[in-house]
């Protein structure tokens, strides 16, 4: 196959925004759905997507954090503030 996508590494999904990475999930999807891939690329593309999928966990884990931060009463910032 001469169209197959190159491989993505970890090093570089991780420099992936949340954007990036759904897209490559879509693209992984899609080529999966079509069934044109052997069985060995089906299992590279699931590799990489479970990687992705890391990825975008990640990425939503440390929005979550920092939205949990900004709407926490008693945080740090208003300590002192309220006696």
């Amino acid at each position: 196959m001469t169209n197959e996508p190159k491989p993505v590494d970890a090093a570089t999904v991780s420099e992936l925004s949340f954007e990036e990475a759904i897209g490559q999930l879509e693209s992984i999807i899609e080529r999966v759905e079509k069934g044109d891939i052997g069985i060995e690329r089906a299992l590279v593309e699931y590799e990489q997507g479970v990687t992705l999928v890391a990825r975008c966990d990640a990425i939503l884990k440390t929005v979550e954090q920092r939205l949990d931060e900004l709407v926490s009463p008693g945080d740090d910032n208003d300590s002192g503030a309220r006696t």
